[in-house]
Order: C-alpha cells, then sequence, then structure tokens
C-alpha cells in the first residue's frame, strides 16, 4: 500500500510541475507584448428536441460571409471555440435534422453554455437498428487530443466506424484491418493480434481511449464505437513505440439516449455468439451503459478446437456540473482458443496439404489471455481551459502453449516438430492529464495543448520447452498426418525466458495548433519521454537497468484552398527502445544498445466529396534507422548501422456515394526494403508480409425499403514469409457477400458470406514454416432487436 502511496504521489507530483512549468509560456501568451488581449470563449452544447446532446454535429463559422473554421461536437454534443468581437454566424448540420443557424457576438461568451436545439428534418430517414447512415467520422480526438475535423489532421488517419464493423460482423482486429489501406495482420504465432503497419511489424502499439494496452491478445470489438489507425509515427502523441503506426479502440460510453440491442449470431464451423448492449439515462445529469459477449464457435481447421470467449463492460457517465464530465469504466474480458501455427513450406512455397492439416497436439495446444481493464476520466471546462485526466489501470494474464512445424525433409515425408509455452504478466498503471486552450497572437488563432503522462509496467515471463517423450526437444511427424499424442514434458531449458521486468514512463508534450487563415494552418508539436527499464534474469540471476530520453517532434501543414479540400504535408519522429516492443530481454549487449529510431515524410491530400463521402491520399518515406547489425569486422560485436525504408503510396475512400449506396474502400502501394544490412538481413531484401500492393472495397446498397445487399473485394499481391525472402505466400482476391432485411424499425436479419467463391489461399504467416490459412466459403447469420 505505501508502494502504491508513493507512486501516485509521484504522479500527481509530476503533473503539478508540468503545470506549474506551462505558466510562464501561459501567461507569456495572454500578456505578451504580441499577444493580444485574452479572446473570450463560446461553450456550445448541441442537442435535439428531447434535449438529448448530438454527437459529430458540424459546426461551421463565419465571419462577414466567409468560413473561417470548422468544429465537430464530442460525445457529449459540447464544443468550445474562440468568440469573435465581430458578429460570427455559426451554421450547425448533423444527420437527421434540419440546418440551424445562429448568430453571435463576443459578449455572449459567458460562464454558462449555450444550448442550441435542432429540429428533426421533415423529409429524415428514421434511424433504426437495421439501416446506418454512413461509414464517415469527421472528426476525432486522437490524432492531436483536440476535437479536429478530420481535414485538417496533417497525417494519414483511418476510421472503421460501428457501422461498417457491423455491416461486415467483423469479429476482429484483423477483420478491420483488411480495409485500412497500409496494415497487414500477420499470424501473431496464433496467440495474439499483430500487425505489419507501413512495412513494420509491431505486437504493443495498441491503445484504447489514447492509453496503452500493449499486451500480446487477441482484442474483441464488443464495446467498440469505432477503431482508430494513425498511420506513421505517433510518439508525441502516444509515445515510445508506434513506429509504423498506432491502433487505438474508442469504447462505447454510457449516453443520454436510450438502447436495448440484442445481437444473436450462427454460421458456418460451429459459430455461435451473442451480444447485448443497453444504455440507461437515470437523468439528464447520469447514465449507465453495458455492453457484454459470450462467443463458443469452432474452426474451418477440422483438429482445431476453436474458441470461447467473454466479456462485459459497464460504463458510468456523470455531469456534476455542466461543465464536468466523469466517466468510469471497468472491462472483465477472457479469450481461450486453440493455438494453432498452421503448415511449413516446400521448395519456396506453402506446402501442398489440406486446409485442416494440423501439427502437435490440439488437445495440448492453448491461447489463453485474462483482462481486467478499469478507467476514470475527468474532464473540466474552466472559462476557455479544457482540463482532461484519465487514468487506466490494466491487469493482464497470458498463457499460450503450441507445437511449431519446422522443415520439410526432402523426400516430403516428414516434418520437424518442436513447441513451448510461455507465460506473461503484467500490471500497467497509465495516468495522462492535457490541458488546451485557445489563443490570439495578433492574426494567429492558436489551439495549444499541454499535457504530461506517468505510468508504471510490471512484468513477469516464463517460458518453458517441450521434451517429447521427456527427452527430446524436437521429433519427426508424418507429412501426411502430423497430429501427435505423444507424452511431453514441458520445463525449462537453458535459454528460456524466466524474467522480471518493471518498467516507467514519465513524459512531457507541448503542441500548437495554429491557423493563420482559412486556407493555412500549421501543427507542431514535442514530446520528451524518460524511459527507464529495470530487467531481472531469474536464472543468472543477472541485473540489467537502462534509461532513455527520448525527444519526439511533430510538424505539419494544412493548406485548404477550399472548405472540404485540404492539402497536407508532415514530418515525424517515433524511437524504440533497443529491449523491443515487449520489453522481454536486456543482456549485457543490448542494455548498451540505443533505441531504433523512425523518420516519417508524408504528403496528402483530404477530399470531402460531399458531407458523407470522403476521399483521402497520402505519400509517404519511412526510414528506420539504428538497426542492429554485426560488425563487418569482428562477428562478435554489434553495431547500429542496419536502417530499413519503406515508401509508399495509399488512397482510401469512405461514405455514401447516394442516400442508397454507401462504401468503404483502400489501396496501397508499399516498397519495403533493408537499405543497410541488419542483424537478420542483407541490404536489398524485401521486408516480410508486405506486399506490394493491397486493394479491398466494400458496398452496400439498398435495393429495397426494407432490403439492402453488400459486396465487397479484397487482393493482396505476393508476400515473403520471413526476411530472408525464400518463401513467397502468393497473392489472391477475395469476394465477400453480405444480404440485409429489415423485419420491422427494430428488428434486422443479417447473413454475411465470407470468400464466396471457396477460393483456397494463404492469409498470414509467422514466419517460413507458420503460414496460415484462409477460411473456405462461410455463413454467418445475424438477427439484431431492439427493444
Amino acid at each position: 500500500m505505501k508502494t502504491l502511496e508513493n507512486w501516485t504521489r509521484g504522479i500527481l507530483l509530476t503533473h503539478l510541475l508540468i503545470i506549474l512549468s506551462c505558466l510562464p509560456a501561459t501567461a507569456l501568451a495572454f500578456s505578451g507584448p504580441s499577444a493580444e488581449p485574452p479572446a473570450p470563449t463560446l461553450a456550445l452544447r448541441i442537442v435535439d428536441q428531447s434535449g438529448a446532446h448530438i454527437p459529430g454535429a458540424r459546426v461551421v463559422v463565419s465571419v462577414a460571409g466567409a468560413t473561417s473554421a470548422i468544429f465537430a461536437t464530442n460525445q457529449d454534443g459540447r464544443v468550445s471555440l474562440l468568440a469573435r468581437p465581430e458578429e460570427t454566424v455559426l451554421t450547425i448540420t448533423a444527420d437527421g435534422f434540419t440546418e440551424t443557424r445562429r448568430t453571435v457576438r463576443a459578449n455572449e461568451a459567458v460562464s454558462d453554455e449555450i444550448v442550441i436545439e435542432l429540429q428533426v428534418a421533415a423529409q429524415s430517414q428514421t434511424m433504426t437498428v437495421e439501416e446506418s447512415p454512413t461509414y464517415v467520422l469527421t472528426a476525432t480526438g486522437t490524432a492531436t487530443k483536440t476535437n479536429t475535423p478530420l481535414i485538417d489532421v496533417p497525417q494519414s488517419v483511418s476510421v472503421v466506424t460501428r457501422e461498417l464493423m457491423r455491416d461486415q460482423l467483423m469479429m476482429s482486429i484483423a477483420d478491420v484491418v483488411r480495409y485500412v489501406p497500409g496494415i497487414i495482420a500477420t499470424q501473431g504465432e496464433n496467440n495474439r493480434d499483430q500487425l505489419v503497419i507501413r512495412g513494420n511489424a509491431s505486437t504493443a502499439d495498441f491503445f484504447v481511449n489514447g492509453v496503452r494496452d500493449d499486451v500480446q491478445y487477441y482484442r474483441d470489438l464488443y464495446n467498440l464505437d469505432r477503431v482508430e489507425a494513425l498511420k506513421g509515427p505517433n510518439a508525441m502523441i502516444f509515445g515510445r513505440g508506434g513506429g509504423g503506426g498506432v491502433i487505438n479502440r474508442v469504447t462505447k460510453e454510457a449516453g443520454f439516449t436510450p438502447l436495448r440491442e440484442i445481437t444473436l449470431q450462427g454460421g458456418s464451423f460451429g459459430h455461435k455468439r451473442l451480444a447485448t448492449d443497453f444504455d440507461h439515462a437515470f437523468n439528464d445529469r447520469a447514465a449507465f451503459r453495458v455492453n457484454a459477449m459470450y462467443e463458443n464457435s469452432g474452426s474451418f481447421r477440422e483438429n482445431s478446437l476453436g474458441l470461447e470467449r467473454y466479456g462485459v463492460n459497464p460504463t458510468i457517465t456523470l455531469f456534476p456540473t455542466q461543465r464536468t464530465k466523469v466517466l468510469f469504466s471497468y472491462e472483465n474480458f477472457r479469450d481461450d482458443r486453440n493455438a494453432d501455427r498452421g503448415i511449413p513450406s516446400f521448395l519456396g512455397r506453402p506446402a501442398d496439404l489440406p486446409v485442416h492439416a494440423f501439427f502437435g497436439n490440439p488437445k495440448n495446444s492453448q491461447a489463453l489471455a485474462k483482462v481486467n481493464l478499469g478507467s476514470a476520466l475527468i474532464e473540466h471546462q474552466a472559462g476557455r481551459f479544457n482540463i482532461r485526466n484519465r487514468t487506466m489501470v490494466g491487469d493482464y494474464d497470458k498463457l499460450y502453449q503450441n507445437y511449431v512445424p519446422g522443415a520439410v525433409n526432402p523426400a516430403m515425408t516428414l516434418v520437424g516438430l518442436s513447441g513451448y509455452n510461455n507465460a506473461t504478466e503484467r500490471r500497467n498503471i497509465f495516468n495522462q492529464t492535457d490541458v488546451t486552450f485557445g489563443v490570439n497572437t495578433g492574426f494567429i488563432r492558436h489551439t495549444i495543448l499541454f499535457g504530461a503522462e506517468a505510468g508504471r509496467q510490471r512484468t513477469a515471463n516464463l517460458r518453458q520447452t517441450a521434451y517429447f517423450n521427456g527427452s527430446a526437444v524436437s521429433v519427426n511427424v508424418p507429412f501426411t498426418n502430423g497430429v501427435v499424442d505423444m507424452p511431453v514434458v514441458w520445463r525449462p531449458s537453458a535459454t528460456d525466458a524466466d524474467n522480471r521486468l518493471r518498467a516507467r514512463v514519465a513524459a512531457t508534450y507541448v503542441q500548437d495548433q495554429m491557423e493563420l487563415s482559412r486556407y493555412l494552418q500549421f501543427v507542431v508539436g514535442f514530446r520528451f519521454d524518460n524511459f527507464d527499464l529495470r530487467y531481472v534474469n531469474n536464472r543468472a540471476p543477472e541485473n540489467f537497468r537502462r534509461t532513455d530520453n527520448l525527444s519526439s517532434p511533430r510538424a505539419g501543414i494544412v493548406v485548404k484552398p477550399a472548405q472540404r479540400l485540404s492539402l497536407y504535408t508532415s514530418y515525424s519522429i517515433s524511437w524504440l527502445p533497443s529491449s523491443g516492443d515487449q520489453f522481454a530481454s536486456l543482456t549485457t549487449v543490448t542494455e548498451q544498445v540505443k533505441p531504433e529510431k523512425f523518420t516519417n515524410y508524408e504528403a496528402g491530400i483530404k477530399w470531402d466529396l460531399t458531407r458523407d463521402l470522403s476521399l483521402t491520399t497520402a505519400f509517404y518515406r519511412l526510414d528506420r534507422t539504428n538497426t542492429r547489425s554485426v560488425d563487418p569486422n569482428d562477428p562478435t560485436r554489434i553495431i547500429q548501422t542496419g536502417s530499413q525504408r519503406t515508401s509508399g503510396a495509399e488512397i482510401g475512400i469512405n461514405g455514401s456515394v447516394t442516400r442508397k449506396w454507401r462504401l468503404a474502400g483502400a489501396y496501397s502501394y508499399q516498397d519495403a526494403f533493408i537499405s543497410s544490412a541488419t542483424a537478420g538481413a542483407r541490404a536489398g531484401l524485401r521486408v516480410a508480409q508486405v506486399p506490394r500492393n493491397t486493394f479491398s472495397l466494400w458496398n452496400n446498397y439498398q435495393l429495397m425499403r426494407r432490403l439492402s445487399a453488400g459486396l465487397g473485394l479484397l487482393n493482396r499481391a505476393n508476400m515473403f514469409a520471413a526476411i530472408d525472402n525464400t518463401v513467397l505466400l502468393p497473392g489472391y482476391t477475395r469476394a465477400d457477400a453480405a444480404v440485409y432485411y429489415s423485419f420491422t424499425e427494430k428488428m434486422r436479419l443479417q447473413a454475411n458470406i465470407e470468400n464466396l467463391t471457396n477460393r483456397r489461399y494463404f492469409a498470414n504467416a509467422d514466419g517460413n514454416n507458420n503460414l496460415g490459412f484462409g477460411s473456405p466459403r462461410a455463413v454467418r447469420v445475424a438477427l439484431v432487436v431492439a427493444f
């Protein structure tokens, strides 16, 4: 308890010092000779006729007939903006409501917020469980930690909305990124989410509501409002790692619109799933919501035992005052599934085996994750200052035990087989404090962010090797029948991990979003991280420690020749400590090694073709340097001259072409290669699991009032399974389809067909001899009932 008290005191002291350090700069901004007097703030809340808040409403600010800024309301229907001395016209629009205009002046910037009520449009389409209006999100608070329209963010950001996840019955992060350019889901040893983002593999760049969620496990989507993919180095916002990009899950919050919904699913290969979403407002100041899910499903791999998982996530939203929001959330999640490493290769291609071929003992192969996440958010609007503090505590218990197929003999009769298990326990606590405010300096309008983050992670790892018949660490099994049932003893070998780690991070950051005119904006930011890692090897025993001070800048320019068109360019840097994504090991060598560096140069165009249809493009070059390599003059030494480069272009389109036609599409070109030799590869080799071209397109078309249909295409070019470029995974094209029928406004039936043409293909890999099949044709049926 005393340790916890000291830790809490340390967090509070750190944040107090950060805020105090900001006071001189803040005072200068308000009172310096070049600054104008503080501009008053307008606090708005957009509601419907029942008083319920309207999130995502678009607020266009016009002065003298010209648009000067565009904002979007947050999840509580609120937005704050600087008032001008001259008369300002606010134009507020939201789906299903009539356009509303309001003229305001600076003298309206009072302590109480201005409530603007929107009227339901006379010919609006009824919003029901069976009809989704759009796949577009217009603004996000994640990319800049301020509520910013996506068109004003100088970075490639792809958002997969709740509507798109629902229409495709998505189940996993791998499903989500199929429609995100520049990201490939890998096998992750079939025990975790693992992605390659712009040529950089990561198991740790996952976040929940902007807070690190880096343990290796499979995440579910049952409690999500959306998934945001922010590409390019993101250390200025998220801290260490994030070299290729990050995935941020935004969870559902308790709101003030009643909701009671149940979803039942069933389908091929024993698929069975139940999900519920209940939201209840006690009054206009308190609301409660609970999302829950249970799934028990089989697998198209006949010898695989499938999975069983459940999750429950209650949340409470409180408004003690009109300017203060308090949110509590807790998630209990468990995922228990069969660990399946796939099949080996032969002569540079996947071995010619049936889709059900399994190597090892399926009854003795398991991947189990137990996750408990608790978080608290306090947000307060104090005049022009928005103060937000979020704390998240995570308790993770992860175990996986698997058999690993190896090389096939030349006669194609035997396959090597080994095995191991690994247990990880991790306890995380993170606290973030952000202070944002607006200020004018001359003709430039600033949105300033000051922030601090403190975190601690304690981890214990234990790995054991499989000894077949109590003595052999590997055996040969028949190529045509790799299922074994021989006795296995799991015990530590000399090189297996048995360690304890403690990682601490203390960070400060500052950002300035500058609007010089309605045509030109700048974003500049800087973050400083102190990352302190202590490592104890229980086997030696040995103690190692490394401390890194990481400086992460970001700069971007946004040019807006038109209100709905922006051209941007940006530059950013991220760092990955020598201990890697999971900081699982330190040695006498890596203790002395500098962090790897990721440098990104990017330019792009964002175009809101209509209010509900957006087109984005990005062109980038991402360099990874300080990568370890062997000294050519002394093989016993490690030097940091290795490097990797990814050059690419991507296109994304999301939204509604017409009132009846919605689509989500992505195209990506990536050239990822080793630019100078690393410890694992020579210069010129292509980076593993990065296809040159990927393409995806999903269409949803309303055929009749109650009937709609969906059709999707996925195409992926060839890619190498590992960095040695000796095994090629063939490219493929896959078609998906769906049919939706609404019995009533509160009951919908949908059927989704994956791999409509029953194409045989390989979806992913984890090295040259762990190749994963894609699913054959599979049908899932869902009944969604609201009451």
